[in-house]
């Protein structure tokens, strides 16, 4: 009997039986029969210690013997308190207030009401519409798919649906960029602003890299850029760092390489290790100062049932102790000396024919083909290399764990290029 299981981005008449993982060690899970797969996507990047990791099993176990859950609704316990006071201590400085959910895409729908109703509650009602960038990705719920990418994402299909916000062009400007390059994307993001800033409350941004819109890499100078103008506009500056965020981009979040703080940032994925659900949404004593005052519309309406969850906040609290006592961030660095080793500074496989391009960021890299139809089987082959690749639309990426030793890593490039160069 086939499993009653839907499965996310699947195409119900061609998808194939989905193999059964049965548990896992490090950067490989195990499928039932005994097969062993090398995780080079870190499990859509929130395994970032690997599987079956002990302190943070143990952190689980540990919870579950005391609290597994209770309402934040009027209630608090102590690893929501000292998780919230963790995050405030090491995202920019500015941060100061921590509202939990349980998605990274729910965090992202808390940031835009709260946005909005930050400018309801300071008299101007009509900033109530978003901007955000093309190639943009920022979730699948509604509000979340009203801010993606509109002709490039994958959410075409509900545009009746969704509400009307507005977009800027996805900057074009790499991460070395020199400032004039990044002077042209600024250009275009003020133009935007400047026709539309009466009724934009909020600027929505994946800082450096937009992930699931195609792994574009931009620039610091963009985010510098972006801060200014937008407080140039009354406009609020919302950071999504749910794929950016514990390391992926070589430092801690994204908007450490710019020294910038939004007024709002949402952590998700690697916020737990990948071991539970979980979201935050962080915001500046400005935007929190808002919501102080008697009248009940001063009150933010929003409570997820999960919010603060304390299975998940002990493992939140371990997941970060274990990154920072382990040095997460010189593992960070090993990764992206291989992945530049290995794909950036390979001529063969930059000038083949199909590749359009080859980047690398942090502990992230892509190669992108000028056409899909060039990566169909390519996860079949990688699996027959020992390795768990899923590409998406022209990219063929890894974002693998930071446990992942150098042996396993030059497996995984080895493999992406394999595909092209065998």
């Amino acid at each position: 009997m086939a499993s009653p299981v839907w499965h996310p981005y699947a195409h119900l008449l061609t998808q194939a039986a989905a193999p059964k993982v049965v548990g896992g060690e490090g950067p490989r899970f195990f499928l039932e029969g005994g097969e062993t797969l090398l995780d080079a996507t870190c499990s859509w990047w929130c395994m970032i210690h690997g599987y079956s990791h002990p302190r943070l099993v143990a952190a689980i176990k540990e919870q579950a013997d005391s609290l597994c859950h209770v309402m934040l609704g009027g209630l608090t316990h102590e690893p929501a308190d000292r998780l919230a006071r963790e995050l405030v201590r090491i995202t920019p400085p500015g941060l100061e207030h921590v509202f939990f959910s349980d998605s990274g895409s729910v965090g992202m729908e808390v940031a835009m009401k709260m946005a909005v109703q930050y400018h309801h509650l300071r008299g101007k009602p009509a900033k109530h519409r978003m901007l955000s960038l093309m190639k943009a990705y920022h979730g699948d719920t509604s509000g979340c798919m009203a801010v993606c990418d509109p002709e490039e994402g994958m959410h075409s299909l509900f545009s009746g649906y969704l509400p009307r916000h507005h977009f800027a062009p996805a900057p074009q400007a790499p991460y070395d960029a020199a400032p004039d390059e990044v002077a042209r994307d600024l250009a275009a993001l003020r133009g935007v602003l400047e026709r539309h800033h009466g009724e934009i409350a909020a600027l929505l941004m994946e800082p450096l890299l937009q992930a699931a819109g195609g792994l574009n890499m931009t620039s610091p100078l963009y985010l510098s850029g972006a801060r200014q103008l937008c407080d140039e506009f009354d406009v609020l500056l919302v950071f999504d760092e749910v794929a950016t965020g514990f390391g992926r981009t070589g430092k801690l979040f994204a908007a450490d390489h710019a020294g910038v703080t939004p007024d709002i940032m949402v952590l998700s994925k690697g916020l737990t290790g990948g071991y539970l659900g979980h979201a935050a949404t962080l915001a500046t004593e400005r935007v929190h100062g808002a919501f102080v005052g008697e009248s009940p519309l001063h009150a933010f309406m929003h409570g997820p049932t999960f919010m603060g969850n304390p299975l998940a906040c002990r493992v939140a609290l371990e997941s970060l102790a274990v990154f920072e006592e382990e040095r997460y961030l010189d593992k960070i660095a090993d990764l992206n000396r291989i992945l530049r080793e290995e794909l950036l500074e390979d001529e063969a496989l930059r000038r083949h024919p199909d590749v359009d391009d080859v980047r690398v960021l942090g502990a992230t890299a892509v190669i992108e083909v000028k056409d899909a139809s060039r990566l169909q089987g390519v996860a079949a082959f990688a699996r027959r290399q020992g390795v768990w690749l899923r590409p998406f639309g022209r990219w063929l990426y890894t974002m693998p764990a930071y446990v992942t030793p150098e042996t396993d890593m030059r497996q995984i490039t080895g493999t992406m290029k394999g595909w092209f160069l065998k």
